[in-house]
């Protein structure tokens, strides 16, 4: 079941391959991407020294959080993965063009997982194609249904 999913990243991105990764959340974070409070839409991911880290996701605390923490809702958090997986991820993401973008948000075994997408950043040109080729795919529909 999906909590957020990130449309940017598809538009940005020819996504080439994808990786389930857990994330090191505190008790508030949980709480509020339980009630839909997270963004992904400026997040993305980087590796610094053999981990992966996403920066920038932006989770809003809830109103009723704690009195005695300070939640900081644009925090840097921990990705959870294999070292295996992350291995085979660094030596791709250091070949020119890759980079790792956080796709969606969802729950897994009662679990709060990220799927990322080993992906190569699209060109405009490509942008306005991918467009044409939806815009099309809506037309077609219509012309279907209207018969």
């Amino acid at each position: 079941m999906s909590i957020i999913h990130n449309k940017k990243a598809f538009h940005d991105y020819f996504i080439e391959e994808r990786y389930e990764a857990g994330i090191v959340l505190e008790g508030w974070e949980v709480k509020a991407i339980r009630a839909g409070r997270a963004q992904l839409k400026e997040a993305y991911i980087i590796i610094r020294k053999g981990e992966l880290y996403l920066i920038g996701c932006h989770i809003s605390p809830l109103k009723t959080a704690s009195t005695h923490i300070h939640p900081e809702p644009v925090r840097t958090r921990k990705l959870l993965l294999h070292a295996e997986e992350i291995k085979r991820l660094i030596g791709k993401v250091e070949r020119a063009g890759y980079t790792l973008v956080p796709l969606d948000m969802h729950y897994k075994a009662g679990r709060i997982k990220l799927e990322t997408g080993l992906a190569k950043g699209k060109k405009q040109h490509d942008k306005r194609e991918t467009e044409k080729r939806k815009e099309w795919e809506r037309e077609r529909q219509r012309l279907i249904r209207a018969k």
